[in-house]
């Protein structure tokens, strides 16, 4: 994708986000989720890495910008050593999100700051294994353990995911309940975590932080749509924003792409963006 590939937002919110961007890029913030968006969906999520050309496509971008963020539900720290970010030339001001915000690493200092273990997460990590027993989850069915601020139960692995998601809704939100978590729905994963957190908070507070003149977001999934409905609130105050799906699976949740400026093919469309944003700012 050259510059003059660079796509048209199908709304006017869209086409003022990009063109204020192309303006003042000192004044922008760039963000965007990991999975799904910077790295491409695998069965495994200990084995997803960032698409090979994402750190140099940010690298090229960052230094013509107020800040580029990495906004994910993953720890911090694993989504920094899963999208190779330490140590990349054009990234020293990189900042990760992580934990939905909760956590946050930042290449300065090359640290991750965290506030510890939630207690209700501690109690649904010791329980989850018993309770899926009990109500008979699918084969197939595996707990993630995110590090104390989260857990995940995923079906992607299952004979029908899609059923065994649904059996699982129930329960789950149950069981979060009796310990003050909430269910947060994905692709084939419920994730339990702590009310407050969500990726919407955490990228308002940050653009507030840094002062932001105009933000782009991409994200896949329906825990994106929190941040998309931020930057939603946030231009009808008067930011410009660009709204960006990457999409394009039979998988893909329909209304991040609905609620989306711009739709693109995946990691693979997500890349090719942000490059041609730099080939537009050089």
């Amino acid at each position: 994708m050259a510059s003059a590939d660079l796509p048209t937002p199908r709304t006017p919110e869209g086409r003022d986000g990009l063109a204020a961007l192309l303006a003042h890029p000192e004044r922008a913030v760039v963000a965007l989720d990991f999975d799904g968006t910077l790295a491409p969906i695998v069965a495994d999520p200990d084995q997803a890495r960032a698409h090979p050309g994402a750190p140099a496509a940010l690298a090229r971008l960052a230094p013509r910008l107020a800040a580029v963020a990495v906004v994910t539900g993953r720890p911090a720290g694993v989504a920094v050593r899963y999208g190779g970010f330490a140590g990349v030339r054009g990234l020293e001001h990189l900042v990760v999100l992580g934990h939905y915000g909760a956590e946050r690493w930042d290449a300065v200092s090359g640290q991750v700051h965290t506030p510890g273990a939630h207690p209700g997460v501690t109690a649904v990590r010791a329980e989850l294994p018993g309770h899926l027993d009990r109500i008979g989850a699918w084969s197939g069915t595996w707990i993630e353990d995110k590090g104390g601020r989260a857990v995940a139960v995923h079906t992607r692995r299952t004979e029908d995911p899609d059923a065994a998601f649904e059996a699982l809704r129930g329960p789950l939100h149950e069981l979060a309940e009796t310990h003050g978590l909430m269910v947060e729905p994905g692709r084939y994963v419920l994730e339990l975590r702590p009310p407050g957190m969500d990726k919407g908070v955490a990228l308002a507070a940050y653009l507030r932080e840094v002062g932001a003149g105009c933000v782009l977001y991409a994200g896949d999934d329906l825990g994106d749509l929190a941040a998309f409905a931020a930057v939603d609130d946030l231009r009808k105050n008067g930011m410009p924003g660009l709204l960006v799906a990457s999409a394009g699976t039979a998988e893909s949740p329909p209304e991040v792409a609905e609620q989306a400026d711009v739709t693109v093919t995946g990691p693979d469309g997500v890349v090719a963006l942000l490059d041609a944003l730099a080939d537009a700012l050089e």
